[in-house]
């Protein structure tokens, strides 16, 4: 009979983490963990095998050794990083490569195309996804005067609420969120405004607007 494997978390504390995951039976190292990546063979944080045949192996090392478990579907990584993260604080503007972008730019690594099923929030709570701005050029002068108020497409959440966040959509987690994301193991943020500062491009490509989606 076919067992689970059971992986201990990998947990991220951020400057915006808080201390909601204890209350869903993390272990977590200090009240300002934003995510624990509950599965991951990504180098930043690899997952270990909690119990059975394999304790004490990675999830990267279960990959490479034991495709067979995986259904033999080839590949030079495991595809997929799951987190659950906690905002406490307003996350970043971010927008992620596709994976052409990624390889080319970012050292070979995947690009990020993610989803997010929000497990709790504050009442009130939204999301950024997407935007407002009708070309590239609009874009990059709502940008360069900080116009994001106008720019941003804020969207209400609730409970059991799903988003697909494609590649080049402009997006951001809000204060408050609590939520499930599933994405390609990757590590990168490219980042359009910090939104706990001054806002300001940060880690730029070419243009925000050659990757963003409205």
């Amino acid at each position: 009979m076919a067992q689970f494997i059971r992986l201990k978390p990998v947990f991220k504390e951020t400057i915006w983490g808080g201390s909601a995951l204890a209350q869903r039976g993390f272990d977590i190292p200090g009240d300002h963990t934003g995510e624990a990546w509950v599965t991951s063979a990504h180098p930043n944080g690899d997952c270990e095998i909690a119990a059975g045949e394999y304790q004490g192996k990675t999830l990267s090392w279960l990959w490479n050794e034991h495709q067979e478990l995986f259904g033999s579907i080839g590949g030079d990584r495991f595809p997929l990083l799951v987190k659950v993260i906690h905002a406490k604080q307003d996350l970043s503007i971010q927008v992620h490569p596709d994976n052409r972008y990624a390889r080319r730019h970012e050292n070979g690594s995947l690009g990020k195309a993610e989803c997010w099923y929000i497990l709790d929030c504050e009442p009130g709570v939204d999301i950024i996804v997407g935007h407002s701005a009708s070309s590239d050029e609009a874009l990059c002068e709502e940008i360069d005067h900080g116009e994001w108020n106008k720019l941003l497409h804020p969207r209400p959440i609730h409970p059991g609420d799903f988003f697909y966040i494609a590649p080049g959509t402009v997006h951001a987690i809000r204060a408050g969120t609590v939520l499930l994301e599933v994405q390609q193991s990757s590590d990168i943020t490219p980042t359009a405004c910090t939104t706990t500062t001054a806002c300001r491009t940060a880690n730029p490509v070419p243009c925000i607007s050659s990757r963003a989606r409205t």
